[in-house]
């Protein structure tokens, strides 16, 4: 199984800098950059919720499945 982070995406499409959405989140900089850049093994659900409720989206905005060889 393989989730791919798609925040990159979504930002660029509501405009909002990584700055200003870790603002309005209440997160680091350096945190949400690694969530951006898919650095990261797991999200809090208040942290994601967070998100979702600035930029104005669901989860799946910004999750994405992809099936990997080794799930087939």
């Amino acid at each position: 199984m393989t989730i791919i982070l798609r925040l990159d995406r979504v930002m660029a499409d509501r405009k909002i800098s990584l700055n200003e959405l870790a603002e309005k989140v209440g997160i680091s900089n350096v945190n949400l950059s690694n969530i951006k850049t898919g650095k990261i093994s797991a999200i809090r659900f208040s942290t994601l919720n967070s998100i979702c409720r600035v930029l104005k989206c669901q989860p799946g905005d910004i999750l994405e499945y992809v099936d990997s060889p080794e799930d087939r």
